[in-house]
């Protein structure tokens, strides 16, 4: 018979399972800080030898890192899905950037989709609170407080979709984009209609969501992604021709007309 007995579980081995599942979906996020173990052991009801022995196997499976006089935090393990070299490679290259708003279009419209069909009351509440976030930083013209918004928004509606190998895949992504390796969104800001436009969009991506309306939201993202990839090629081209622009000045700045003979 296929039956071994039962036996219960080890505090720590309890402790690690939250711990990883707490990474797993995204609660606790790449170099967040642990509370103090006194306070960590209080919150999970366990005695502080157990949380230790916890700790240390997590901090073994590469999960948990320590920080000589600064406690425990939860270890870069997004920070090994793209190589170092694979990175500096995209920076090199501007059609990566095309490359990468393609595939962010695809994916998080599959997220939008899927977050209006399965995503709970509460995760659209935190979508429509960094929604909110994001208005008043557009109001009081604060573009850097706007860019972190736009990520932060984006990724809760990866979180409310609850797949949470995407989860981690775009989160990865949203660190390269925090790095400047694509784009950075001030480029975008350089067009007068743009900052007016982007918010529009997001104000429809979460009306649709709000409303529940799959195909409303993934339509959103997608027209919203297309718009930007749009921005950014007007961009390039208006600065390749300004260069050119600037060479016939200089050009003509150095050849002065020889002065008319008498």
């Amino acid at each position: 018979m296929p039956f071994r007995p039962v036996q219960s579980e080890k505090l720590s081995s309890a402790v690690v399972r939250q711990i990883e599942l707490l990474i797993l979906r995204g609660i606790l996020r790449p170099g967040e800080r642990l509370p103090a173990e006194r306070e960590l052991a209080e919150r999970l009801k366990v005695s502080r030898p157990s949380l230790r022995d916890a700790i240390g196997v997590l901090q073994e499976q590469g999960l948990l890192s320590a920080r000589a006089g600064a406690g425990i935090y939860v270890a870069d393990v997004l920070g090994s899905a793209f190589s170092p070299a694979l990175v500096q490679l995209f920076a090199r290259h501007e059609a990566a950037v095309f490359d990468y708003l393609s595939f962010r279009r695809d994916m998080e419209g599959l997220a939008a989709e899927r977050a209006a069909r399965v995503g709970s009351e509460t995760d659209l509440r935190v979508v429509q609170t960094v929604f909110d976030h994001m208005r008043a930083a557009h109001d009081s013209r604060n573009p850097e407080e706007e860019a972190q918004l736009d990520a932060r928004f984006h990724m809760a509606i990866i979180e409310a979709s609850h797949n949470v190998v995407m989860l981690h895949m775009m989160r990865s992504m949203y660190e390269l984009l925090r790095e400047g390796v694509f784009y950075n969104r001030q480029i975008m800001f350089r067009q007068k209609t743009t900052r007016g436009r982007l918010l529009e969009q997001h104000a429809a991506i979460n009306d649709a969501l709000q409303a529940r309306d799959p195909e409303g939201a993934r339509a959103a993202v997608e027209s919203h992604l297309s718009f930007v990839e749009k921005a950014l090629r007007d961009q390039q081209r208006a600065d390749a021709l300004e260069e050119v622009a600037r060479q016939r000045l200089d050009h003509e700045t150095e050849h002065k007309p020889a002065p008319a003979r008498r």
